[in-house]
């Protein structure tokens, strides 16, 4: 879906439209929505991903790494190297984060619907895992909304970021019974969580939240919700769950972020609910104001989780 480096929930007024469907000879290993039949443009801008790339890194939690390098190290068939599905790649930045933090020799299978950015994050993923073992990269062109039932097979791993909320409850159940069935542990990034804590707090800080949090679970998506249904999802297929906290901290040094990230927050807010419009104008100057001072300081709340999904083949 073009996320993690998707553009979540958190700056849904940047998102353009949906992508185009997989053209006749692709790889039909993920397939679109069944309503996306047009090539329209890119859902996520290249510059956001990038801008928000060194944020999320920072974020990501490394103490759901422990428990994943020990699944990973005792799945059968881990002698021939891991293999890495990444769902919605984006520009590539969770490949460029976990690789290198991962032993052993990795493949990963980089899915998304906009071919420049598969050519972006093909390019500029990491060669060498943490032990120095290569790293290799196939791309696969389609969308993650509804996996074929034969995506997953083969896997080690599943990955993605910033993807959960921009799914609905039923292309979560999907996502769950094809990492069970493929008996492959799921570390899934950067799920907004609904809370946004804001410097210098403003009377209009929690109608912002609330009117942006309704926009996140327009059309059945499920926004805030999405790492609840998410565990009940993932558990009800057996598997151990995992959730720690992934939260942006953005301060002076991230002030182009948080720009971006305030325009599209209050921009989605204002869609949801036009009678904020008025306010929310004079609102956004003052905290635009705030950031270019240097004088804003914003933690945006996101959730990490680890489905360990209960191996097949023996283990």
């Amino acid at each position: 879906m073009g996320t993690d480096a998707g553009m979540d929930a958190d700056a849904s007024a940047v998102i353009a439209g949906a992508g185009p469907v997989a053209r006749p000879g692709e790889r039909p290993t993920v397939r679109l929505r069944d309503d996306a039949g047009t090539d329209e443009a890119p859902r996520y801008a290249p510059e956001w991903l990038q801008l928000r790339e060194p944020a999320d890194a920072a974020a990501r939690s490394a103490d759901l790494l422990d428990p994943l390098r020990i699944r990973l190290a005792n799945l059968p068939g881990r002698s021939g190297g891991l293999a890495v599905h990444d769902l919605g790649c984006g520009t590539g930045s969770m490949g460029r984060w976990l690789a290198p933090r991962l032993d052993g020799a990795q493949h990963w299978i980089l899915h998304d619907r906009d071919p420049y950015l598969l050519h972006f994050a093909a390019v500029a993923s990491p060669r060498a895992a943490a032990d120095g073992s290569r790293v290799t990269v196939e791309t696969r062109r389609g969308d993650v909304a509804r996996l074929t039932p034969d995506a997953l097979v083969g896997a080690s791993l599943v990955t993605a970021s910033a993807l959960l909320d921009v799914l609905t409850r039923e292309e979560v159940e999907t996502l769950a019974a094809a990492c069970a069935g493929a008996g492959c542990p799921a570390l899934l990034t950067l799920s907004v969580a609904g809370r946004v804590d804001l410097s210098d707090p403003d009377p209009l800080d929690e109608e912002i939240a609330a009117a942006f949090n309704d926009h996140q679970r327009r059309g059945g998506l499920l926004g805030p919700d999405a790492v609840t249904v998410a565990c009940e999802a993932f558990t009800g297929h057996g598997a151990t769950v995992k959730v720690h906290p992934s939260p942006w901290r953005l301060g002076p040094d991230e002030a182009a972020l948080t720009a971006q990230w305030l325009r599209g927050w209050v921009g989605a807010a204002v869609e949801q609910r036009p009678e904020l419009a008025a306010r929310a104008e004079k609102y956004l100057a003052a905290r635009l104001a705030a950031c270019a001072a240097g004088e804003l300081g914003v933690t945006v709340h996101h959730s990490d989780l680890l489905a360990l999904a209960r191996p097949t083949g023996g283990a």
